[in-house]
């Protein structure tokens, strides 16, 4: 087995979904199952003979199940990258959330077993790039700090305040959510609205989460809901959020147009329409994620005179979305996860200093 190629394990207790699983990952000539186990005690038990860059666990199982087994894995193997792979029901997707908000990289919908060849081709589109993405971060040397020249924050103006906070975010962003949206004030007063790369089902569980650990109401956008101030609005699995006015208030609309960057809900159609109707007045934050979803949005609020937050490589799981708003240049600052909160409260109070 080449030293090169991504060393996976899949745990599950189905022998067929775990073959499954080996025959979409193996479709990839870059990645390599090095083993399967039953449930998370035998994963364990194996991993301290083995070694791998990405674990692929069920969620629910015999004998260790997916969430005992992920905490397992962060204390006795803190490098590997683990999966949840959730089957799409209410228990699932709440165990599921609750995994990326400790930590877990990234979730996939569990295949069905009924249908091999679909279930194939759905696995190979969305978990062969997720275990590459973290594979080929872990496979990477230490890279040196992105070095250019950067402005210091420039003021927004006091006559066109900041009025809107807007999040994208992907692959390791649930635990990331969760740290900006805890650390900032609950009587936060601007609204926030985030797109977060999940499946359907799974973003009313996360936005029970954030609104638990971050003490502001929190829930999925609706179609034609009014957008109110210190609450937050999680785009809904499926669905493109994005704002428009209507009535003189600020609302938020769903669709179900092309996914863009092979997403939906995408970042872009909500940070379009946010340069749109608020242009400077909106505060922009790209979080962890893989590929570049968002770009053309971030541009769009740049060129109107919004304020961009990017978060730094060091702590991403996977510096793509945040990266990509770098390398164009669009970011006003480049920060680690655990000041991201500070800095967004920063810019958001006029009278305080921001040089």
């Amino acid at each position: 087995m080449s030293p090169e190629r991504i060393r996976v394990l899949v745990v599950d207790d189905s022998a067929v979904v775990r073959g499954l699983l080996t025959r979409a990952l193996e479709s990839d000539p870059e990645i390599a199952v090095a083993g399967t186990a039953m449930h998370g005690d035998l994963a364990l038990t194996w991993l301290r003979r083995h070694s791998v860059d990405v674990v692929v666990t069920d969620v629910e199982m015999p004998v260790m199940d997916g969430l005992t087994t992920l905490r397992h894995l962060q204390k006795e193997f803190p490098r590997v990258r683990v999966i949840m792979a959730s089957s799409l029901t209410t228990k699932g997707a709440q165990t599921t959330v609750e995994a990326l908000a400790l930590g877990a990289a990234g979730c996939i919908a569990k295949p069905e077993a009924r249908n091999t060849a679909e279930s194939i081709d759905e696995l190979v589109r969305e978990l062969v790039p997720l275990v590459k993405a973290l594979g080929n971060a872990r496979h990477s040397a230490p890279a040196p700090a992105f070095v250019r020249p950067v402005a210091p924050p420039k003021p927004i103006r006091a006559a066109v305040p900041p009025q809107i906070v807007v999040i994208g975010s992907s692959t390791g962003g649930p635990n990331a959510l969760q740290e900006v949206l805890k650390s900032l004030p609950r009587d936060f007063a601007l609204p926030i609205l985030i797109v977060q790369h999940m499946p359907p089902m799974f973003t009313p569980m996360l936005a029970k989460h954030l609104e638990r650990d971050g003490g502001r109401p929190c829930a999925e956008a609706k179609d034609g809901q009014p957008i109110e101030r210190g609450h937050t609005y999680v785009a809904p699995g499926g669905f493109h959020v994005a704002i428009e006015k209507r009535n003189d208030r600020m609302i938020t609309t769903l669709n179900q147009n092309p996914p863009e960057h092979f997403c939906r809900p995408s970042v872009n159609p909500l940070f379009r329409s946010v340069a749109d109707w608020y242009g400077k007045s909106a505060v922009a934050v790209m979080l962890t994620g893989m590929g570049d979803d968002g770009i053309e949005g971030t541009r769009a609020i740049h060129e109107r005179g919004g304020y961009i937050i990017a978060q730094d490589e060091a702590t991403s799981v996977v510096w793509g979305m945040p990266g990509a708003v770098v390398r164009e240049n669009l970011a006003h600052e480049v920060i680690p996860l655990s000041g991201i909160a500070r800095a967004i409260q920063r810019v958001c109070t006029p009278e305080v200093s921001r040089v």
